[in-house]
């Protein structure tokens, strides 16, 4: 029997995209903080996002290779901005501010149309919600939840920034089970990458992986080895409803 329902936050319950006016704004605005802080990068705003740029994908390559995240003061510290020798002791304080504005600013972010709608009909059905997500930064996605007006309508919110985990590690997915007090034969987990989501769900032993595409996901999902694939593909999170309902009446 189906109890409990599992959300992605960026690109499921959310839309997200990148472009280069959220890229030069996150540096813009990374720049006006250091300055504010008393650590100059001193270098034209086209530079520093080259570095910043190459920084991510120095983090990139030791995270993905080994499905971890590190906290914030380490990604900022010894990988985004380890080129600029910054006293870490004075760069540390900050990092937290400073992965929570990338988050917000680098991606646009919008909750998708009808999310509480189809929320509180789950909650309806008496289904216990919970999120997984790949985040850089702590306080981020517990922030912009509230921003949304739903924060209350989940039970457990589980992160790779605080668990050190990163989907598609089904350890991640563990740790909301066991936070959800459920077994993964009882969930259905909801997300826009087949990579991440319904792979990494799907190897903990989820009963049901559906796939909502966003305007990230053939970039996140590209060469990636199939393992799996979603039981159901929708185009409006609403949908995500009526499919957990019929689960329900199957059994």
């Amino acid at each position: 029997m189906i109890t409990s329902v599992l959300f992605d936050m960026g690109g499921t319950l959310e839309d997200i995209f990148v472009d280069e006016a959220s890229k030069n704004e996150a540096v813009r605005q990374l720049n006006d903080m250091l300055r504010g802080w008393g650590m100059d990068p001193g270098l034209e705003l086209a530079e520093l996002r080259s570095r910043v740029e190459k920084g991510w994908d120095r983090y990139g390559k030791f995270r993905d290779a080994r499905d971890v995240e590190l906290k914030p003061v380490s990604i900022w510290c010894d990988y985004i901005l380890t080129d600029f020798d910054f006293p870490r002791e004075k760069l540390a304080p900050h990092c937290e501010q400073i992965a929570h504005m990338w988050e917000v600013t680098h991606y646009h972010r919008a909750m998708r149309p009808r999310v509480g709608e189809m929320l509180e009909g789950l909650k309806g059905l008496g289904m216990k919600l919970g999120i997984v997500s790949n985040t850089a930064a702590l306080y981020q996605v517990f922030d912009t939840l509230k921003e949304y007006g739903i924060r209350d309508c989940f039970q457990d919110v589980t992160l790779s920034s605080v668990t050190g985990i990163r989907k598609p590690c089904p350890d991640i997915f563990r740790v909301a089970l066991y936070q959800l007090q459920s077994e993964p034969d009882q969930c259905v987990y909801v997300g826009d990458t087949v990579s991440r989501d319904i792979i990494g769900s799907k190897r903990a032993g989820f009963h049901t992986a559906i796939q909502i595409g966003s305007q990230l996901t053939k970039e996140k999902d590209a060469g990636v080895l199939r393992e799996f694939e979603p039981d159901y593909v929708v185009e409006d999170i609403y949908q995500v409803y009526p499919i957990v309902k019929a689960l329900l009446e199957a059994r």
